[in-house]
């Protein structure tokens, strides 16, 4: 149970700490290809402003940022599908690769390079426990129409594949794939393929 808070501490301290808000909106620029149209860019520099405004004091002061905020927030949720609250945990480069049905919990982390598709969501599994989100490391690759629910941890480097529904942790590097998901040998999964195009010829 200590990975999640672990991950959470690092991607504040990273956040907060080594970058200011115009150096983080550059970098995730460049990280969606240097196209400020982009419905992913626009909905990650949204969530980085309101982190940024909540540091902003007095209230009254921050109030009016706090009121754009809003407004900016629900523009790129009505317009583009993407909901990512500035609550949200979020890593350094994050990419949304796509718009779309994107849900993401506010209690969520998600880690640096990590790359989120259309029809994602990443959310709590029981009504009881509103505040269990998922915790995503970095370099998490979450395939197009993935649903990851629940405190669970999916550790670095983990690929999630599309349509997968996931329930349990998925270890660091692994490949989880199915309804519910399931870890697989990617290795293994390469060796099939060969072998059935070897076989076609």
């Amino acid at each position: 149970m200590s990975t999640p808070l672990e991950l959470r501490v690092d991607i504040g301290e990273i956040q907060l700490t080594t970058l200011n808000l115009w150096q983080q909106i550059k970098e995730d620029w460049i990280a969606h290809g240097r196209d400020w149209t982009k419905p992913g860019f626009r909905a990650v520099v949204v969530q980085r402003f309101g982190v940024w405004r909540m540091k902003i004091q007095p209230k009254l002061l921050r109030a009016p940022l706090s009121i754009l905020y809003r407004m900016l927030y629900r523009k790129v949720r009505n317009t583009y599908g993407i909901e990512l609250p500035y609550t949200v945990q979020l890593g350094r480069r994050v990419i949304i690769e796509h718009q779309g049905a994107i849900v993401i919990h506010g209690y969520c982390a998600i880690g640096d390079d990590s790359i989120i598709r259309q029809g994602v969501t990443l959310g709590n599994r029981y009504l009881d426990r509103p505040f269990d989100a998922p915790k995503l490391g970095k370099r998490v690759n979450v395939g197009a129409g993935a649903k990851i629910f629940g405190d669970i941890t999916v550790g670095d480097g983990a690929n999630i594949g599309a349509n997968a529904v996931v329930l349990c942790n998925v270890p660091a590097e692994a490949t989880a794939v199915g309804i519910p998901a399931k870890i697989v040998n990617y290795s293994q999964c390469d060796r099939q393929l060969e072998t059935n195009e070897l076989s076609q010829l």
